[in-house]
């Protein structure tokens, strides 16, 4: 019975590593060429010493300001006199609203974000080819309307005094207040509109239409059934903004050129790829068997981790996301490194391979999460604090990070078990061991 579970084993073990050798194939070719699915593909990105051309980087993923070249602008912002409401949620409205309206107009990769202690605001926009098309649609105030059923307008973002978002009985929600002036208005209308739809527009965009359930006539209002916190606020931002825009003041502008980003993402790749040709060599030489599961394990992490960076949105890739790209390789390749020096020296004690793998993990593990969490911490301090290209960089570190622990926990364990399964457990195979009194290397 042991020899067939033990063929058994074997004959999984190897399926399985032929399985994920075809994956691996496969996914690194699309990932490197594209999947013609439009009958272009994505174009070829990596050949030996390659020259990138930042238009011709995968469609995929998001290039930053300083690789594709573009625009960017800052503004400092001031709250008019006879605004009401809190400068942040002014803030957060107009950000908001630039955001939308980049988006809108085909600029979905334009970041905007707070600057100067959060009184002003940077607006970064790649791949432009009017850039004062681009100012002057985001100088442009922000224009909210209320239209009643027949679509006329009856009131104007100016009577509109807050919006926030709130949670009420498994219902996320937007409440509204109105000046006055306002309040009025609305209570008339209201009254005469019960059970029909009142659409409210921004910037001559349906934002939301929801149906009138009695009348308002104290000027404080709910628009239920959002159907997610995320909307809920995105709703509740714009409708302030809409009410309560900001004045902003123009105070730098610049061009990036593509030239410029071409030249920097073409060395910065040669200088990964020649880094990552190294560590490889150097793993196999160091850790032998175990060498070619970590090179094997490092191309599995770096096509997983660009998969990653082309689906989960708000990643930019930027000369700084690359920096931190290279550090998470590292980070990769050191938690490799201390599961093989465990491993070893359970080899060298004696044990047989399979027990090797067991316990190695189990007293590397702990060194593995402590660093990585460390590194976690930082990544999030940077991203919650930091502006710009420093949030670039921890974005790609912290996604970097979370998945190098995944190859390491559960890649590298896979394939060492696999590899240990099909009879590769000849200690030579994966370290040195002490010599004996004729000089030849002990097998335990």
């Amino acid at each position: 019975m042991s020899k067939r579970k033990s063929s058994n084993r074997k004959t999984g073990a190897i399926v399985g590593l032929c399985v994920l050798l075809v994956l691996t194939l496969v996914c690194g070719y699309l990932g490197f060429n594209g999947m013609p699915l439009d009958g272009r593909g994505l174009y070829k990105l990596v050949s030996w010493m390659p020259t990138v051309d930042a238009e011709k980087w995968p469609q995929s993923l998001a290039l930053g300001l300083d690789l594709r070249g573009g625009v960017y602008v800052e503004y400092s912002a001031e709250k008019p006199d006879d605004i009401e409401g809190s400068f942040d949620a002014l803030m957060d409205g107009t950000i908001a609203v630039i955001q939308q309206r980049l988006t809108d107009k085909g600029y979905p990769e334009s970041t905007v974000q707070k600057i100067n202690n959060g009184t002003g605001i940077r607006v970064e926009i790649p791949d432009v080819t009017d850039p004062q098309a681009v100012l002057d649609l985001i100088g442009t105030p922000a224009e909210l309307s209320f239209r009643d059923p027949d679509g006329n307008e009856f009131m104007t973002g100016k009577q509109v005094q807050t919006a926030s978002y709130f949670y009420d009985n498994g219902d996320h929600q937007v409440a509204f207040t109105l000046n006055s002036e306002g309040a009025a208005t609305f209570a008339e209308m209201t009254a005469k509109s019960i059970g029909k739809q009142i659409a409210i527009y921004l910037d001559n965009e349906l934002l939301i239409s929801p149906t009138v359930q009695s009348a308002i006539p104290n000027g404080s209002g709910v628009i239920n059934g959002m159907g997610s916190e995320e909307r809920a606020r995105t709703i509740a931002a714009q409708i302030q903004s809409g009410a309560l825009p900001l004045v902003l003041t123009q105070q730098k502008v610049d061009t990036v050129s593509a030239t410029l980003g071409d030249e920097a993402l073409s060395t910065s790749i040669q200088a990964a790829l020649i880094g990552i040709l190294l560590v490889m060599v150097f793993m196999i030489i160091r850790y032998r068997m175990n060498g070619v599961v970590a090179s094997w394990a490092l191309c599995i992490y770096m096509i997983t981790l660009f998969f990653f960076i082309a689906v989960v949105p708000g990643i930019q890739l930027t000369l700084p996301g690359l920096a931190g790209i290279v550090l998470g390789i590292g980070m990769a390749v050191d938690a490799n490194v201390i599961i093989y020096e465990r491993f070893n020296e359970e080899m060298r004690a004696g044990r047989p391979a399979r027990a090797a793998v067991r316990a190695g993990f189990k007293n590397a593990i702990s060194a593995i999460l402590d660093s990585n969490v460390t590194t976690l911490i930082a990544a999030v301090v940077l991203l919650i604090y930091g502006t710009g290209s420093v949030q670039g960089f921890a974005k790609t570190l912290l996604l970097g990070v979370l998945v190098s622990m995944l190859s390491a926990v559960v890649i590298t364990r896979l394939l060492m078990t696999w590899f240990v399964q099909i009879g590769l457990t000849s200690p030579a195979l994966y370290c040195s061991m002490p010599k004996s009194a004729d000089g030849k290397e002990e097998q335990k």
